[in-house]
């Protein structure tokens, strides 16, 4: 008899657990659908509802402790005891679609404004419930965490039920996991089916014409054509799986007419051969169109170049003239040197610096370009004047000294004129072109600044000679090692230089012009330019000459001075870019050249004014 009893209130206990947690957690489940209006009530509510559970079990535990056992006190929750002034929507779907259409308020009223019907039909929707739940889980699973983080803890889930929760999302996310990886399977199939469907073909005695030959060309092109560009099985016409059954077919029987294993295998090496091939010719041909592109001035820049050539000579030689002359050559001042024949690029570099400096009026620009181009950016910078800062534009037949020291004959040999450009070289000769400056910044022409550099000039150099940011990080794109473009086989390379040195970049350097004229660097790179063009020590290019000229005598800036990689570089990251003082589209890619990388063209190109009437009238845009 008491075994009996003991039974009996065990089997009492659990009804009861169940019929009190089980519209708990139904309820909860819910919760997550209510609108933010009302949730606070309904958790409250909520909360209520529990320690009426929990005051059901101590009496529950009271009538098992007592000799006795009693019937328990039935309780039902009525809708009124649930609400507290909220109205659950008929149907999950009902409360998605209004979420899915962006309109918040729309999903409240309706939240609001549908109520419960009868107990059939609870019943029947907390089976929808039930069975929709798998597929809302995975989703709702962030909503439910940010919800408890903000301190809107429902009470009604307990560990058992957080356990299954996981275990569901778990399962959910394998399921889109592997969902994802096969939404292309279909296209896959078909591809192959392409590649086998030209094996027989070329299996086929030369000329034959028969049936199987023209079911294979039929099925060919029209599997070609049902494939097109698509790149997952959701783009693929309704029709394409047919024509992926008849091609099935057509491989079937193709099979039974040409059953010799090794005679396939022989076709398809030859075809991956010949495949490797024509990437490899299609690499090549891409490469040189690229360095074209990259060589070849827009027709839009030769435009404007012609107009403000033409608009310089028909000025008088006074009204060519700069303001501000006298300060030129003030070593107190900070001095920016930009060596260009590009007016959009110099433009972008001398407004990118001037707006985000902190005292423009202290900032000496420096713009040196070939004779040809310097009427055409003279009159570039007498009509857009840069502010409070001054300007300077020079040409390189007023170096007189040039062609006493820079030997023409010595130029490297190389296809690309940016190797092989004076304009390119004159950055060994900055202590002969300013003679009267201790400092000076110099910035490649494609670099935009985006912040204050007059930090810059309070950096201690530590005797060195150039202050620039290291690429000798193995992680970054922009790594560079001493050997990428020196040659360590030689016994003169290897005998002075490390090979592991860390390697440094040219686009924003500050250099110590006393200290560069008291090791005479400038007579060393003419040793070494003049060493190179006898035999192949390095590639063409400043950057290695730059490397071995200051050798040991470069100090490494902090990395956020310079950020490279953005001409040639496309997955350089955001916050990178725009933490960077200063970014660098070094490479072919530049940013004033259609192949230009699209979504950091933006960085460069609100620097330019594009309603300029000479713009407009050389027809360049964005």
């Amino acid at each position: 008899m008491k075994l009996f009893r003991r039974c009996q209130r065990i089997l009492i206990l659990s009804l009861l657990s169940v019929s009190v947690l089980a519209p708990i957690v139904l309820v909860s489940y819910r919760l997550k659908h209510i609108s933010s209006i009302g949730r606070k009530e309904f958790i409250e509510d909520l909360s209520n509802i529990k320690y009426r559970a929990d005051e059901l079990r101590l009496e529950a535990l009271q009538q098992e402790a007592g000799e006795d056992l009693k019937e328990p006190r039935l309780v039902v929750y009525e809708e009124k005891d649930l609400n507290s002034g909220i109205k659950y929507s008929s149907s999950i779907e009902e409360v998605h679609d209004s979420e899915k259409s962006g309109n918040a308020g729309d999903a409240t009223n309706s939240l609001k404004n549908v109520r419960y019907g009868t107990n059939q039909e609870r019943k029947e929707e907390d089976e929808q419930f039930q069975q929709r739940a798998v597929s809302y889980m995975s989703g709702e699973k962030e909503k439910f965490t940010q919800t408890v983080k903000n301190g809107e803890n429902v009470h009604s889930l307990n560990m058992a039920d957080e356990k299954r929760h996981n275990h569901i999302v778990q399962h959910d996310q394998n399921v889109h996991s592997q969902l994802r990886k096969v939404s292309d399977v279909k296209i896959k199939e078909m591809i192959d089916q392409l590649i086998r469907a030209k094996a027989y073909l070329r299996l086929a005695p030369p000329g034959s014409n028969s049936n199987l030959v023209k079911e294979l060309k039929v099925h060919i092109k029209e599997v070609e054509r049902a494939v097109g560009d698509a790149e997952k099985d959701s783009d693929l016409s309704r029709s394409a799986l047919q024509k992926m059954r008849h091609m099935e077919s057509t491989l079937s029987k193709a099979s039974q007419e040409f059953p010799d294993c090794s005679s396939m295998a022989s076709k398809l090496r030859v075809m991956t051969y010949g495949a490797e091939e024509q990437l490899r010719s299609q690499k090549m041909q891409a490469s040189h169109l690229l360095h074209l592109a990259a060589s070849t001035t827009p027709k839009g820049l030769h435009c404007l170049s012609m107009r403000l050539t033409t608009e310089y000579f028909s000025r008088e030689p006074e009204e060519r003239q700069f303001p501000n002359r006298q300060s030129l050559h003030d070593p107190e001042l900070y001095h920016y040197v930009v060596f260009s024949d590009n007016i959009l690029a110099c433009s972008v570099v001398v407004n990118s610096t001037i707006s985000t400096a902190a005292e423009p009026e202290k900032i000496v620009f420096h713009v040196v370009t070939d004779s040809l181009n310097y009427p055409a950016i003279s009159m570039w910078f007498l009509l857009n004047p840069p502010g409070k800062a001054k300007i300077q534009i020079r040409s390189t037949d007023s170096f007189v000294w040039l062609h006493t020291k820079y030997n023409p004959k010595l130029k490297q040999k190389s296809s690309d004129p940016r190797y092989t450009s004076e304009l390119n070289h004159l950055r060994f000769y900055l202590p002969d072109i300013f003679p009267t400056l201790n400092k000076i910044v110099f910035l490649d022409h494609d670099v935009v600044v985006q912040r204050d550099l007059t930090g810059l000039w309070d950096v201690d150099m530590e005797g060195k000679v150039n202050g620039a940011v290291g690429t000798c990080q193995k992680k970054e794109a922009s790594y560079r090692q001493m050997d990428t473009f020196i040659n360590f086989s030689d016994p003169y390379v290897a005998k002075r230089f490390d090979v592991n040195a860390c390697t440094w970049a040219f686009g924003l350097n500050l250099f110590d012009l006393q200290e560069w004229r008291r090791h005479n660097l400038t007579a060393l790179y003419q040793k070494y330019l003049e060493m190179g063009s006898k035999r192949p020590l390095w590639v063409a290019g400043t950057l290695p000459l730059g490397w071995v000229t200051f050798y040991k005598r470069t100090m490494t800036l902090n990395r956020r001075w310079h950020m490279l990689g953005l001409g040639y570089e496309s997955g350089v990251g955001r916050g990178n870019i725009e933490r960077a003082a200063v970014i660098h589209y070094d490479g072919l890619m530049k940013p004033w050249l259609d192949i230009a990388i699209g979504k950091y063209k933006g960085y460069w190109s609100k620097h330019v004014n594009y309603d300029h009437t000479y713009l407009q009238h050389c027809n360049i845009h964005e």
